[in-house]
């Protein structure tokens, strides 16, 4: 049998395709239009239909809801997210603690919401445990556990090697750190569950409508414009593809491969009982999760970005990057040096050129976005998404401000990426310093970061 190469991903391959939905039918009104069927603009519109039943919600999707990183993840629901060294610094140490303390929370929102509407996305409360498998990685896990630690997660602990093992058995694992904050799921049963729970409510979702402009009031597509006070803007990384936003966010490729089912023998042999999403110490790292059906979901950065701001059509990986992140697996795991992969695929993340995370909504022309979650969006989008539903309530005068519109990355501003073939440079150079970097770190015995791996952050922007 050989590998599954694409068609969105190994996800929808379990799943298969949703039952299409009809494509918008001509111009029409709303009183908030999103535009974008993934998890951000879904638990939007699944909370401000909650919040104010009244509304009149209109989703609209370029293919079908999922069909973006929403439907291609990895699985991790975890309280990472991404910007909040510089909101620290920005707005001070408290501020970043309490967007922190956010996400913490919202690991158990979804969790919490999965069970209320009977979304079964074969999620498991595992926590996520990142490894170290070198000097220099273990270095750095030690300062990313005291930085967890001083952000408020006093309940993250730290393992050494042999502590690590008996977690899960990853050959050359020198320590690691784990966080109770985190949950394996299937990113498409998510979406599909969430998708109903919103129609269910009342709320129109049309897909196959590409939205090609937006403005205030006005989002504008082949089959009509819908005209709303407000119109959400939830497309992550496919963010580009909008008329005067190819700048914007940058749409970092990620590529993932799926094993065979294990036998119990060689789950054995390996350990992770537990379910923990897995993650590394690595520059250009790695994440993966032990799939319900006994497979390991593995993925990483492959060709990290496409000229121009392009955008893959179904999830199609070079055999080189699979190569790549099936050696990465043997590497963990040399037991499995045998094991087929059944299916390769990848997708875009949104990356913004500070690499923070933001919400905004301007209350002078209604536009309002979120996004450029930097591959932590499971979680991130539902905080989002609620943040959004606050902003809009109180512009609408229907509430006052909340904890969650006080936090540090709403209205956040971001100056747009290079022009190319200046990003296309950047990107490129980036990960193959980190690429480099990871090699030189595993092969040598020095406690410090590769100092090319350090220098390519700070020009980036990246830390």
């Amino acid at each position: 049998m050989s590998t599954v190469n694409g068609g969105i991903s190994f996800w929808y391959g379990q799943e298969g395709a949703p039952a299409p939905r009809e494509p918008l039918p001509g111009d029409t009104t709303a009183d908030v239009c999103i535009v974008g069927g993934g998890y951000t603009g879904l638990w939007t519109a699944y909370y401000l239909k909650q919040a104010v039943p009244f509304l009149n919600i209109t989703v609209l999707e370029a293919k079908f809801c999922g069909y973006g990183a929403s439907g291609r993840n990895g699985g991790w629901l975890y309280n990472g997210i991404a910007g909040r060294a510089r909101y620290a610094k920005l707005h001070g140490h408290e501020a970043a603690v309490r967007l922190q303390q956010a996400m913490n929370a919202t690991v158990e929102e979804v969790l919490d919401v999965c069970e209320t509407e009977k979304i079964e996305a074969d999620q498991h409360r595992g926590g996520v445990l990142e490894v170290a498998l070198s000097p220099a990685q273990l270095s750095r896990l030690k300062d990313f556990h005291a930085t967890e630690a001083a952000f408020g997660e006093t309940d993250r602990e730290l393992y050494g090697a042999r502590e690590t093992a008996a977690r899960i058995r990853v050959t050359g694992a020198v320590g690691s750190s784990w966080t109770p904050h985190g949950a394996r799921l299937h990113p498409v049963k998510l979406v599909k569950g969430l998708a109903a729970a919103v129609e269910a409510l009342g709320v129109t979702i049309h897909e196959s409508t590409p939205v090609t402009e937006i403005r205030p009031k006005h989002a504008i597509t082949p089959y009509g414009t819908v005209r709303a006070p407000y119109v959400l803007r939830c497309t992550e990384g496919f963010t580009a593809s909008l008329a005067g936003q190819r700048r914007t966010w940058l749409p970092m490729n990620s590529s993932m491969i799926a094993t065979e089912p294990l036998t119990d023998a060689q789950w054995e042999s390996i350990g992770w009982e537990g379910r923990e999403t897995l993650g590394d110490m690595a520059h250009a790292y790695m994440y993966a999760q032990r799939t319900a059906d006994g497979r390991i979901a593995l993925g990483g950065r492959g060709v990290p970005y496409r000229y121009g701001s392009k955008t893959d059509n179904d999830g199609r990986t070079q055999p080189q990057t699979i190569e790549a992140l099936r050696d990465i697996l043997v590497r963990f795991f040399p037991q499995l040096a045998g094991v087929r992969v059944d299916h390769a695929w990848s997708g875009v993340l949104g990356v913004p050129r500070d690499w923070c995370a933001t919400v905004t909504l301007d209350r002078s022309t209604g536009l309002g976005w979120a996004g450029g979650y930097v591959g932590s969006g499971v979680a991130t989008a539902n905080l989002a998404a609620r943040t959004l539903r606050d902003l809009i309530q109180q512009d609408s005068g229907q509430s006052g401000p909340t904890d969650l519109t006080a936090l540090p990355w709403v209205n956040h501003k971001v100056r747009k990426w290079e022009p190319e073939p200046l990003r296309w440079l950047a990107v490129q150079t980036m990960y193959a310093a980190f690429r480099g970097a990871d090699r030189r770190e595993l092969a040598g015995h020095s406690a410090e970061t590769d100092r090319v791996a350090t220098l390519a952050d700070k020009v980036t922007g990246r830390h």
